[in-house]
């Protein structure tokens, strides 16, 4: 009984670790899953820390994983509450929300900028996916991945 009890509490510590940004954000998007959707191969991302959007809100995280000369960047912020992502994803939208494209079915709400790059909140996590090069596949290369980084929060 306890061995069993003692699986299941490291199982859901599993779960909950892979489910909770605020230990590794760029785990939410792995080389392998990003080498699958853009067709070459990505390096374990370099981890810099993503600058508070306003003052007295969270640091964030920025992931920048590289092919040759390519790039795709993640970048995510856990924030105190869901009330407060929705505050401030609204007002980050105002800037970078100007000719965008509401995407409906990924989180709690999302767009694509004018350079196709995505942005999503879902819950009190907000996320920035963007590809480097412009290709005609973009758009549908962010939405994979939006939704892939969905899926584990």
């Amino acid at each position: 009984m306890f061995y069993r009890t003692l699986a299941t509490m490291l199982l859901l510590a599993g779960t909950a670790y892979a489910a909770d940004p605020a230990t590794d954000a760029c785990s939410l998007l792995s080389p392998a899953a990003i080498s699958k959707a853009l067709g070459q191969t990505y390096s374990a991302p370099e981890k810099p820390v993503a600058p508070r959007p306003f003052p007295n809100t969270n640091q964030g995280t920025d992931c920048f994983f590289k092919s040759g000369g390519h790039q795709l960047w993640l970048r995510v912020y856990v924030d105190p509450s869901p009330a407060a992502s929705t505050e401030l994803f609204a007002r980050l939208k105002q800037f970078y929300g100007a000719g965008s494209t509401d995407v409906s079915g990924l989180g709690d709400e999302a767009y694509l900028d004018k350079q196709q790059a995505i942005h999503v909140r879902k819950g009190k996590v907000r996320y920035y996916i963007n590809q480097s090069e412009s290709t005609p596949t973009r758009e549908q290369n962010v939405k994979t991945l939006a939704t892939q980084v969905a899926g584990q929060l």
